[in-house]
């Protein structure tokens, strides 16, 4: 389980990639999808730090004894 401190490390990081990007020209198509981006990635490490690593392939089929099913 992630600690407050960890999250709040996380989520700083986070703020500060969405506030540099106030400080170019962006259109806002460009803003919306790097904004998009950032949300993204925070929701990707946060899911991470709390339940485990993300399987690089999501398609890969899990077996029943992978996910604590008996047959």
């Amino acid at each position: 389980m992630m600690s407050e401190e960890e999250y709040l490390e996380i989520a700083r990081k986070r703020y500060r990639e969405i506030n540099a990007l106030n400080d170019g020209n962006l259109s806002f198509y460009e803003y919306e999808k790097r904004f998009v981006d950032i949300i993204d990635d925070l929701s990707r490490e946060l899911l991470e730090k709390n339940i485990s690593s993300v399987p690089m392939d999501k398609r890969k089929k899990k077996h029943s004894q992978d996910l604590g099913i008996s047959k």
